[in-house]
Parts: C-alpha cells; sequence; structure tokens
C-alpha cells in the first residue's frame, strides 16, 4: 500500500501580515518528492497560514491516492496538538480550518507529528517563496521554484543534491538552479504543465490529473523544459518560452487476458479475434474500478479488436462514459504466426524469424505488418488523437505492440527496444503530450490494481 508523508508550513511577516504557505507531498517508501504546493494569500496570521499549508498539502496527497495513509508532518506546535485532538481549538479563526482539513481524509488515514523547523525545510522555502511572490505582486510559479534544491542542500553536506534512482524532481530543481542568470537573480521560465498563473499549477494524481489550486506536479517535463531553455533562451537578462498549456494524457490500458495470452501465443489483427476469458474480464473489472477510483478520465478510445472493447466497456460502464472505437489502435498484424507460439514460428518458419528479430522492417510471414509499419500507423493515430483531445486525459485500451510502440516514440528509444518491455494484460502506462511535440513517459507496466 502507498503512504504518503505531507510536510507543511505557513508564515506571516507580520502576524499579521503578507502570508503564504508551502507543502510537499512525499512518497513515504522512496523519498520522492511527489507534488509542491504555495501560494501567496494576502494578510493573514501565521496560524491561518500554517492550517491553509495543512490543507493544500492534504488535498494534494488525497488526489494522488485517496485510500494511502498519510504521515503529517510539521513545526506547527498548535497545528499537531489541534489536529491530533490534544488541544481544543478556541479561536475563530482556526476552527473553520482545522474542521476542513479534518474533512479531506478519513481521520483514520492521517497521523500528525511535531518536527523542528530545520526538518521542516521545503514547506518553509516554498512558503517563503509565496511571499515572495506575493511582494511583487505576483502569485507562486513553479517553475522557477528552487524550494527542493535548498532544502535537500540543507539536509545533506554534499552541495550537490540527488534523489533516489530516476528523482526527476532532484534532477529537474538542480537544472533549474543552474540556468539562473549571472547578476540577474532570478532563474529562467521553463515551460509545459507548470503554470504562472494564480492559483497556481497541477498536482499529479494520476496519469493525467484535473488541476488542483496551488499545486505542481514535479515530473521529467521539468527537466526537459529546462533544456529548452537552455538552448533556446537569450545570454543574457531573462528568457522565456511560451506556456503550452496543459498537455494531451493517453492512459493506456492493455486489455485483459484472453484464452490464447497464458500460452503466449501470436494474437494480433490477422487472427481468430477471441474475447476475454474469465480472469481478463475479472482484470477489466479490477482496471475499471482502479480508474473510477482515480477519476481523472474524461474519454475513452478503443481498439476495433473484440477483447479491447470488452475491456473498454467494462470502465465505460463504471464510468458514465461513452467508447470511440479508432482502427489505428488495433494491434499488429502476424500474418501465418497467429495463433502460434514463438516455438511453433521458429520451428516452421526460421528464417522468417529471424529477419523480424533483426530488422523492424521484416515482416512476419503471409504479408504480416512489419513493426516499421506498426510505428508508422501508431505515429498518425497519436497526432490525431492528440489534436483531438488536446489538453485532456483519455484512455486507449489497446495492445501490446502499440502501447510499447507509443511508449518507445515518446523516450526516443530504438525499434529493438520493443522486445525488452514487459507488458502485462490489464496493465496501466501513461504518456503527457506537449503542444511543443514533446512528451514524458509517466507510467509504466503497472499492474497494483490486479494484486
Amino acid at each position: 500500500m502507498r503512504e504518503f508523508i505531507v510536510e507543511a508550513d505557513g508564515g506571516s511577516r507580520g502576524n499579521p501580515g503578507p502570508a503564504g504557505y508551502g507543502s510537499v507531498v512525499i512518497d513515504a517508501a522512496t523519498g520522492e518528492t511527489l507534488a509542491e504546493a504555495a501560494e501567496y494569500i494576502g494578510v493573514a496570521t501565521n496560524n491561518v497560514a500554517e492550517y491553509r499549508g495543512l490543507i493544500a498539502g492534504l488535498k494534494a496527497a488525497r488526489d494522488l491516492d485517496p485510500s494511502a495513509p498519510v504521515r503529517v508532518r510539521m513545526d506547527s506546535k498548535l497545528v499537531v496538538e489541534q489536529m491530533s485532538g490534544r488541544w481544543k481549538i478556541k479561536h475563530p479563526d482556526m476552527k473553520p480550518l482545522a474542521a476542513e482539513a479534518a474533512s479531506i481524509l478519513p481521520p483514520s488515514q492521517v497521523t500528525y507529528e511535531w518536527i523542528p523547523r530545520e526538518q521542516n525545510k521545503h514547506a518553509d522555502r516554498l512558503a517563503n517563496e509565496a511571499m515572495d511572490a506575493g511582494k511583487r505582486g505576483e502569485q507562486w510559479s513553479p517553475s522557477s521554484s528552487t524550494a527542493e534544491l535548498d532544502a535537500r542542500s540543507a539536509r545533506s553536506a554534499a552541495p550537490d543534491p540527488s534523489g533516489p534512482p530516476g528523482d526527476a524532481t532532484a534532477g529537474a530543481a538542480k537544472v533549474r538552479a543552474a540556468l539562473k542568470t549571472p547578476g540577474s537573480g532570478a532563474p529562467l521560465q521553463g515551460r509545459g504543465e507548470l503554470r504562472d498563473q494564480p492559483p497556481t499549477a497541477r498536482t499529479p494524481k494520476t496519469p493525467g490529473s484535473p488541476p488542483s489550486v496551488g499545486t505542481a506536479a514535479k515530473t521529467e517535463a521539468d527537466v526537459r523544459a529546462a533544456r529548452n531553455v537552455a538552448t533556446t533562451a537569450p545570454s543574457t537578462g531573462w528568457g522565456s518560452t511560451p506556456d503550452m498549456g496543459a498537455p494531451a494524457t493517453f492512459v493506456l490500458l492493455r486489455h485483459g487476458e484472453t484464452p490464447l495470452t497464458p500460452q503466449k501465443r501470436f494474437s494480433g489483427s490477422g487472427g481468430s479475434d477471441p474475447s476475454l476469458s474469465d480472469v481478463g474480464r475479472d482484470q477489466a473489472e479490477r482496471a475499471a474500478t482502479a480508474l473510477a477510483a482515480r477519476g481523472t478520465i474524461q474519454a475513452i478510445v478503443a481498439s476495433p479488436l473484440t477483447r479491447t472493447r470488452q475491456t473498454a466497456a467494462a470502465v465505460a460502464a463504471r464510468l458514465g462514459l461513452e467508447v470511440t472505437v479508432e482502427d489505428g489502435l488495433r494491434e499488429t498484424d502476424f500474418g501465418a504466426w497467429e495463433g502460434l507460439t514463438f516455438a511453433e514460428v521458429r520451428d516452421r518458419y526460421p528464417d522468417d524469424l529471424n529477419a523480424w528479430l533483426e530488422s523492424p522492417k521484416a515482416e512476419p510471414t503471409g504479408g504480416g505488418e512489419s513493426f516499421e509499419a506498426t510505428a508508422g500507423r501508431m505515429a498518425i493515430t497519436r497526432d490525431k488523437l492528440i489534436a483531438a483531445y488536446a489538453g485532456r486525459t483519455v484512455l486507449l485500451v489497446t495492445h501490446v505492440t502499440p502501447i510499447k510502440t507509443l511508449v518507445r516514440l515518446a523516450i526516443g528509444a530504438p525499434p529493438e527496444s520493443l522486445f525488452r518491455m514487459e507488458l502485462s494484460a490489464a496493465s496501466l502506462s501513461a504518456v503527457a503530450y506537449y503542444a511543443d511535440g514533446n512528451a514524458s513517459l509517466r507510467l509504466f507496466n503497472d499492474t497494483s490494481h490486479l494484486r
């Protein structure tokens, strides 16, 4: 089960005075930053700002996974003791804020812990960034934030912080810091899903989640944005690229098992078009339950084959959406190999199989579809769907080769990478596509909903 840590803080320069909050959601298992939130809230007291930070952090955690346990860590003794039920809430300004915080998640799901201020550096820096932005007459912008970099530096003797393997957040923070222009005192601005408009940004609930007030997703898009700025910005002064808006996000669901799946038989678009097995129908229902709980899907598009339409129908029934059929999402045609195992193909067509393994241009025996042809078809289909669902989150219910191909194209991997990806039945993956043509792989082969 996932577990989150929420660290929150708030501050007021005057108490009451210009105030802001900051909060961060952390994966308890890996230490990875999953979401940041910060906002300038005008004139308020320290305690009001602290509660506002708590509320933002709890909402971000709920949006990520409403069933996950949450450990709240704050340096505000007042908030921790009041929310733990050990101190009474007497101040009229605190009561509605405490009630709102308590209503976000079931009380049994949230625990509170006081920590010294020096252990709450990340949230503290976010709150100060928000107040600094307010002083300039602006709202906090995640694209210029160095809060995580500063916090990591403060926690470590090493001047160059790093996170767990694959921690895009730490990398993004380092790139932003490196891009500061000498003499300007301000970092260059990036693009993508990160906003410069109040209230700021997005929460990465699940792939393609809708906006949430004051919250910013920390993803590979940060790094790509910084790289784009580095190559396009002027050599002096401020450099900027346009806000590309919300990406089109494809949540990729492989269909559930058919009778051929556990036997590992070639099953493309030129074969018997099998239906889901009992196991496959159960997998489809489990996927539907998981997607309904996350609540981010705005449309459903499926391959025309029976197994994908059946899987899509299970999800559509739970979400109350219609299913659009897209022929471009069909599986590769494996020609004479349809219905055969790999060993059977090797015995019957060894030369054709060797050629197929060596070159994406090779076709399966009998005039099947090459991986190169599949990639061309998928690129056309991808561009068509990006245009149709710009800024939206759409579930694509499709097959092994189309999903692997979309992932390969998104990350710029060579054709042979298709043979190095494991993609389970009823698994979920996700790719976000931005208006400048860049893509970000968000998720791959997630089967947690099947366990």
